[in-house]
C-alpha cells in the first residue's frame, strides 16, 4: 500500500527524472518498511521547491533562520497513528519539503545522484512523519538510520551513511 501523495514540483527543480515517479516508489519504500505508514487510509503532501521556500518555512516554524534539505510537519502524533484503523475516512499524515539547492549541493558533496538523495530525504520525512526522530537518542537515531537504509536498498540505493562514495 503506498500513502497517497499529493505532489507539488516547483520550476527550481530539474525537469529530469520524474520526481513524482521517485516520491512514489520512496514512499512505496518506506511504507514497505514501516508498516504504519502502510495505512490505506494515509495521504501526505511532497513539496519540491527551493532553498528560498524552505528557508521561510524553517524560520518561520522551526526558529531557524536557515534553508535545510528537507522538513517535515506532522499532522499525526505517533500514537494516532498507530492506533489508527485501515477502515475510514483519509488521514493527513503530514506534509514533506524538499530544498533544491541544498539537496543538490549535498548530493554532488557525497558523490550521489540526485534522484538518490532526494529518495533518502523523502523516505527521511515520510519516516518523521510517522513520529520516527534521529534527535532523541542515539538509539532512536540508529533505529530510523536502519529503516532508511532498508527502504533505499529496496530500491537499488546504497547505503547513504557510508563514508565511501
Amino acid at each position: 500500500m503506498v500513502i497517497a501523495l499529493d505532489i507539488s514540483i516547483e520550476e527550481s527543480w530539474p525537469a529530469s527524472p520524474n520526481w513524482e515517479d521517485l516520491g512514489e516508489k520512496a514512499s512505496r519504500a518506506a511504507a514497505d518498511t514501516a508498516p504504519e505508514l502502510a495505512n490505506p487510509r494515509l495521504s501526505a503532501s511532497l513539496l519540491f521547491t527551493s532553498d528560498a521556500e524552505v528557508h521561510v518555512l524553517n524560520r518561520e516554524w522551526r526558529g531557524k533562520d536557515k534553508p535545510t534539505n528537507v522538513l517535515s510537519f506532522p499532522m499525526l502524533e505517533r500514537a494516532e497513528l498507530l492506533a489508527l484503523a485501515p477502515e475510514g475516512p483519509p488521514e493527513l499524515l503530514g506534509d514533506i519539503a524538499l530544498a533544491f539547492e541544498t539537496c543538490a549541493r549535498e548530493a554532488e558533496e557525497k558523490t550521489v545522484p540526485l534522484e538518490h538523495h532526494a529518495a533518502h530525504l523523502i523516505i527521511h520525512g515520510l519516516l518523521h512523519l510517522a513520529g520516527h526522530d534521529h534527535e532523541c537518542s542515539p538509539e532512536e537515531a540508529a533505529e530510523m538510520e536502519a529503516l532508511e537504509i532498508k527502504a533505499l536498498a529496496s530500491m537499488g540505493i546504497g547505503n547513504p551513511y557510508c563514508d565511501a562514495p
